[in-house]
């Protein structure tokens, strides 16, 4: 089962029977009031998914569950104004709903109306006119607006909906439950749920769980539980492997090189479940498994054919499979693996994934597996503030012209080239920000494995949806090539790590990470080479650049000094001491290793640097 449908199962009806009478009723439905049109549209949903509709109307300002929820606005000079929400859940939801057909409602936006193609066949079908993603935009930015308006005692909800009338649903989530950021969940792919949709059975469980257990939809929990299986079960074998006398990093580099052909079965880029029946061929007879392997790997580097899954590969290249050794593996650890790659791995939550690899690649580390990494929620707080919350100020006023350039572009009738040339134009200022986007660059000085890098890429590429969804909107979906040319990926991230396998487990995760969200929002796997080698992870101290050589004594021999555990250690001299430079980035952000917290009073390091490296992002 994919990530995106991870549904936790709630009452619902037992049958299609319900849900087909609602689709025939609503579907093509035009003309009639919209106000009356909605109250009545939500609780016919609510009856066909099993659900409990919303409470009559009491107190609008103390219900729970109910239309017309009132908040209250203030205004600068202190005057408070009432708002209403069309549908209010606490804990679950603030629904916006529009019936974008209908000129004259009463929740029309005056001046969109006309961006709309005049053809009531239009409604109910899967895709609608350009102007129909303005009123879903504005209805989104309404809704989380909402958001912010609820009384202090109201957690902000983990969803927004917005709702075309008859039409289809759009889910924006954000489980921190902070107010600030709602993404398109699950996928900029399956956000937008049109009415024909609710004949799924997946579909229907998951739009019930938002109205009854929103927070069972929260992927990273599964997530999190696959990610420290795989984990324990690839301590096991490299344990296993160290005590056959193999290197730590010969052993923790071979593992990742399996981890990630685990991970290019799942997403497709290899046959699907083809390295899993290499290693159950393998573990029926152990002494094929070097060869075998061995084989893919070189055909993976290079593109060509594959004798071990039969089959022709593309170009994936990158540092992982420059270096092609397999390690000799007995039965046992080879069901190992064969364990780990039936595991979904597009469920991987790289966030934490690097941590627990590292841990169970690192002897010393190993016994506490899985007891301590940064919660991603930390990450994420830290990441939002320092980086995402600039770019989505830059990007909102960039909107604003889009908006004023959608507006002009409605007063000229369709073919006009003045239309034509004013929506020309707003699609021009969403690909310079696109652009802009794509050349943001982000450090972490001690970036670890890697996950306030690859928590910073997931939210980047989420802003990046919603780009790409505005020129599409705009009539841009011809001019989709310039996608292929540049896009949010992982040489903007940059890292600098003193650990050589941490680096690795970090340029490991980036990757994982990236394809995921590729193949989360596009149809088309990316173009090969699949893995390119950027150098983006950089093997160096960031606070302390020396020219280092083993310490000697006066008879030459290497100098040494008890380590931790009791074995001798030896002992480098630093010569010729200097700051390091680091690598200019736009933002820095980052978890200080201990060394660093006498110097740093939070516990995270996060900044912009417009006055190191220039102005803010289109400011």
């Amino acid at each position: 089962m994919e990530a995106s449908d991870h549904i936790h199962r709630h009452p619902g009806p037992s049958t299609s029977g319900p849900v087909e009478a609602f689709v025939a009723r609503w579907q093509g439905r035009t003309g009639g009031q919209e106000r009356a049109n909605y109250g009545m549209f939500l609780r016919e949903l609510c009856t066909a998914l099993g659900v409990e509709p919303p409470d009559p109307a009491g107190d609008p300002e103390t219900n729970d569950y109910v239309f017309e929820r009132v908040v209250k606005e203030r205004a600068r000079d202190g005057a408070t104004t009432s708002k209403r929400i069309d549908l209010y859940k606490r804990d679950c939801f603030v629904l916006e709903a529009k019936q974008s057909r209908q000129k004259g409602g009463d929740k029309e936006v005056k001046g969109q109306a006309d961006l709309f193609a005049a053809d009531p066949q239009q409604q109910g079908r899967r895709a609608g006119p350009p102007g129909w993603d303005v009123l879903m935009h504005n209805a989104r930015s309404q809704a989380e607006n909402y958001v912010r308006l609820l009384p202090k005692a109201h957690e902000p909800p983990p969803f927004v909906v917005v709702v075309d009338v008859g039409h289809c649903f759009e889910f924006y989530a954000n489980f921190r439950r902070d107010g600030k950021a709602y993404d398109q969940f699950p996928d900029r792919r399956s956000f937008r749920v049109y009415l024909e949709d609710l004949r799924s059975p997946k579909i229907r469980e998951r739009l019930a769980a938002v109205w009854a257990n929103p927070m069972s939809l929260d992927p990273a929990k599964e997530s999190a539980r696959v990610t420290r299986e795989i984990a324990k079960r690839l301590a096991a074998v490299s344990k296993a492997l160290e005590a056959e006398g193999h290197p730590a990093e010969e052993v923790a580099m071979f593992l990742m090189r399996c981890l990630f052909t685990m991970f290019a079965e799942d997403v497709e880029l290899l046959p699907k479940q083809s390295f899993k029946h290499v290693l159950q061929r393998c573990e029926a007879d152990p002494s094929t498994f070097q060869h075998d392997v061995g084989q893919l790997w070189e055909a993976m580097d290079v593109g060509g054919y594959a004798h071990a899954i039969r089959t022709q590969v593309v170009k994936f290249n990158g540092e992982f499979f420059r270096r092609k050794t397999v390690l000799p593996m007995g039965r046992e650890e080879i069901g190992e693996l064969r364990q780990a790659a039936s595991y979904n791995w597009r469920e991987v939550d790289p966030s934490i994934f690097g941590t627990l690899l590292e841990q169970a690649l690192n002897k010393e580390e190993r016994r506490k597996l899985g007891a301590h990494y940064t919660p991603r929620a930390y990450v994420e707080r830290l990441v939002i503030a320092t980086i995402i919350e600039p770019l989505r100020e830059d990007w909102s006023h960039v909107l604003g012209t889009i908006e004023r350039k959608r507006a002009e572009a409605a007063q000229f009738p369709p073919l006009d080239p003045r239309r034509e040339s004013a929506l020309a134009d707003a699609r021009k200022l969403a690909e310079a920000f696109h652009k802009t986007l794509c050349e943001t660059r982000v450090l972490d000085p001690a970036c670890g494995t890697g996950n306030f890098l690859y928590v910073a890429l997931e939210l980047m590429k989420r802003l990046e949806g919603e780009i790409i969804d505005a020129v599409e909107s705009l009539g841009g979906q011809e001019r989709a090539t310039w996608l292929d040319k540049q896009n949010v990926d992982p040489h903007q991230f940059l890292g600098m790590e003193i650990n050589p396998r941490a680096a690795a487990i970090a340029e490991l995760v980036l990757w994982i990470g990236f394809l995921q969200w590729h193949f989360r929002t596009r149809a088309n796997p990316p173009s090969p080479p699949i893995l390119q080698a950027f150098k983006n992870i950089q093997i160096k101290d960031a606070v302390l650049e020396a020219d280092v050589s083993l310490a000697r004594d006066a008879s030459g021999r290497p100098i040494t000094r008890p380590g931790p555990d009791g074995h001798p250690m030896e002992v480098y001299a630093y010569k010729n001491p200097r700051r390091p430079e680091w690598p200019k980035a736009e933002f820095i952000v980052g978890n200080p290793p201990p060394s660093w917290e006498a110097n740093i009073s939070a516990k995270g390091l996060g900044m912009s640097t417009p006055e190191r490296y220039g102005p803010p992002i289109l400011r």
